[in-house]
């Protein structure tokens, strides 16, 4: 229960022209969490003035973006994070009352169509190809590079709506679906690329390992769901004239993932010369762990 009396003569003061009475009044304001948000949405309806409409826009996204960084910091405790729930957080930030639910049903319904198709009998080119049919033929997602610089092709829910996404947002949905349905599909880390492998694993009658040798069968764009063959990777590399080929065609973790999505993001806002919501990313991405994989 937030004490009426006490917010109520905070709210007298959002306009106060002494900057350290509105420090103070904001900080106790936006330590009431998000049930205060009802309250400072109501004043900025009722205002006609500017100043105090700002301050209350500020105090609003400051509120949930105390919020975000709390559940971003749950999910990167986490002993196993999941990939789209960090695609969600991501989102929130642009959207902080993204209907949740209503976008992993959205979801599920992708994941459903693509397991109508499959069946034990595909080879992973195969398997591959069920998955490219549905989400770049059916559901008509197209990739655009990361160079245009667009902060809405990041964001999951828009990305599903639009069916305009990048390479990680795209690329998340395509992880996931094949996370779900068992489909060995893993971003692994290439230079200047965000990339998949199909990494299969490879079990000898003559061998007792009961874990096999893991084997890269073949890479994919997602952007586009084409593939490509492990010579293919290899030029490519030549060709960028990457030195450090021990550390290529490793899996990437679930938090490297997201921590590379918020520098992208980040260097979008950063193109745009909105330094205020890059250095939010940048917030952001000090909460990921990325040492602990």
């Amino acid at each position: 229960m937030l004490p009426d009396k006490e917010i109520n003569v905070l709210l007298q003061l959002i306009d106060d022209p002494d900057v350290e009475v509105y420090d103070t009044v904001a900080a106790r304001l936006i330590g009431f969490g998000k049930e205060i948000i009802p309250r400072l949405e109501s004043i900025w309806g009722a205002t006609p003035d500017q100043v105090v409409q700002e301050r209350l826009e500020i105090l609003i996204h400051r509120v949930y973006f105390n919020d975000l960084q709390q559940e971003l910091m749950e999910w990167n405790r986490s002993k196993h994070p999941e990939l789209l729930r960090g695609a969600i957080l991501i989102a929130k930030y642009r959207f902080p009352d993204l209907n949740v639910p209503a976008l992993l049903t959205q979801f599920d319904r992708i994941r459903k169509n693509i397991w109508l198709e499959l069946n034990n009998y595909l080879t992973p080119l195969e398997q591959v190809n069920v998955l490219n049919s549905i989400l770049y033929n059916y559901y008509k997602l197209q990739g655009h590079e990361l160079t245009e610089r667009n902060p809405a092709h990041f964001f999951i829910n828009q990305v599903l709506d639009s069916k305009q996404g990048n390479s990680y947002s795209i690329g998340i949905i395509y992880l996931a679906v094949c996370e779900m349905l068992d489909i060995p599909v893993f971003a692994v880390d290439v230079p200047r690329q965000f990339i998949f492998a199909y990494i299969d694993t490879l079990h000898s009658f003559f061998s007792h390992d009961p874990d096999g040798v893991q084997q890269i069968q073949f890479y994919i764009d997602p952007i586009s769901g084409m593939a490509y063959t492990q010579n293919d990777l290899e030029v490519y590399l030549r060709k960028i004239n990457a030195t450090d080929r021990g550390s290529n065609f490793k899996p990437l973790s679930t938090r490297r993932i997201i921590y590379q999505m918020l520098e992208e993001l980040s260097l979008c806002y950063r193109y745009k010369q909105d330094d205020a919501q890059a250095d939010d990313l940048q917030q952001l991405m000090k909460i990921i762990d990325i040492g602990i994989d």
